[in-house]
């Protein structure tokens, strides 16, 4: 039995049933991978350091002798573990550009009696697969904007629960985008893994019915919508909900007095040059005295200048849609927001 070389678009557009293992070190791996696949490293950080500083200080001959030093002792332990972690046999691999660590654990792993594939161009062609596929793959994109605090996470929540296609970009970041958006998050993937991770998402979808996105930045907190992504959400119809400010405050004070309140001030401090002197010491003000909605009151007049520059300056205004709405009942906006798109043929531009 031998191995069977494919491409990333054969990996990616099929239900193979197969275990995908990326045979890179952790460190490879944990800079992004491809969603699903699990790390069975051929090297450690350490030994494809040395390995690569002899290829180039000495000649690729000791470079491969000692890679086969480090790599005998564990050729059990790789059988082993791909037995483990895919036991019924079926098996694909890969590398950075489908070289000589993913033929090796192919070989290696095909000699102990599995049946494996062997990624063509391995993780380097998948990269740049994505990033053309953000840019090419047909897609509907209808996107959910409005003013800070006007609950576009709820209703994109919502949608969901209604059956709607949705890309939650913020829940993908773990990061709610804006000063205060770490809060409550656990630690954002690289710039790398988000892609990565999107664009699993994005590939879920059908082309043919409407995708629901929240309006967010380019940037989410450290990490940037991809540039093919970023200049869809630009030409997709935009339904602004137009939330009462007081509702909004409401809001802001629901979500964000739970964190600890030096959190919130050390929040308010990343943005105290924007806000200007005199309206951060107001702020931190009433945040001593616990008058969260007064603070969130100043934070608010800073955002809604910076949503009307920066996000609504950007757009098309023929494709923004306004939306008034309490939104006090996410479910019964986004059935509006549905009912609306339909009705104005949005999914269709």
């Amino acid at each position: 039995m031998s191995t069977t070389k494919i491409t990333i678009e054969q990996l990616l557009n099929r239900e193979s049933g197969r275990v995908l293992f990326d045979v890179r070190t952790p460190a490879e791996y944990a800079q992004g991978h491809i969603p699903g696949a699990l790390n069975l490293p051929l090297f450690s950080n350490e030994e494809r350091a040395e390995v690569g500083t002899i290829y180039k200080q000495a000649d690729p001959q000791q470079a491969f002798l000692k890679g086969l030093d480090f790599v005998g002792p564990k050729m059990r332990h790789f059988v082993e573990e791909a037995r483990r972690l895919g036991p019924t046999g079926k098996i694909a691999v890969h590398c950075w550009r489908g070289g000589q660590r993913s033929s090796s654990m192919g070989w290696l792993l095909n000699l102990a009696g599995m049946d494996v594939e062997v990624v063509i161009g391995g993780y380097k062609a998948y990269r740049n697969y994505i990033l053309q596929q953000f840019s090419e793959r047909p897609a509907n994109l209808v996107i959910v904007g409005g003013e800070t605090g006007s609950g576009k996470t709820e209703v994109i929540q919502a949608l969901q629960k209604l059956g709607e296609q949705v890309i939650d970009l913020e829940g993908l970041a773990h990061h709610k985008g804006s000063a205060f958006g770490a809060l409550g998050e656990s630690s954002q993937p690289t710039v790398e893994q988000f892609e990565n991770d999107l664009f699993k998402t994005f590939q879920q979808c059908d082309p043919g019915r409407p995708i629901w996105l929240e309006n967010e930045s380019k940037p989410i907190g450290r990490v940037y919508i991809p540039d093919g992504v970023w200049k869809r959400i630009l030409e997709a119809p935009l339904l602004a909900l137009q939330v009462p400010f007081e509702n909004r405050v409401n809001r802001l004070v629901e979500v964000y007095a739970q964190f600890p309140k030096e959190h919130l001030i050390s929040s308010f401090e990343k943005i105290g040059k924007r806000l200007g002197g005199q309206h951060l010491k107001a702020a931190l003000e009433a945040l001593a005295i616990d008058d969260y909605a007064e603070a969130a009151r100043i934070g608010l007049r800073y955002y809604d200048k910076a949503y009307n520059h920066h996000t609504l300056s950007k757009r098309d205004h023929s494709r923004i849609f306004y939306i008034p709405t309490e939104n006090t009942e996410p479910a019964k906006t986004a059935r509006e927001l549905i009912a609306f798109a339909e009705k104005n043929n949005l999914c269709n531009w």
